[in-house]
């Protein structure tokens, strides 16, 4: 998936479809409601056209390490 943003600082962040989300929720074994958050208003959840309740993946390398986050959409 192309970055969502051109700087090289922002973390690549991509929506996960519904079943992608209840997958990872399985794999972690944790409730949505329990997901960091982000506001619908961010400027990544709005250029990804991200609705309250979707999952974001955030994917960043630092160093050489890779790290992924995930968070819930909620509305601002």
């Amino acid at each position: 998936m192309a970055p969502t943003s051109e700087h090289e600082l922002v973390p690549i962040h991509e929506l996960l479809n519904e079943e992608e989300a209840q997958k990872l929720l399985s794999e972690l074994k944790v409730k949505l409601q329990n997901l960091p958050k982000i506001l619908d208003t961010d400027p990544q959840s709005k250029k990804l056209g991200a609705k309250p309740g979707q999952i974001i993946k955030i994917s960043r390398n630092d160093r050489g390490n890779k790290y992924t986050y995930y968070r819930l959409v909620v509305e601002e």
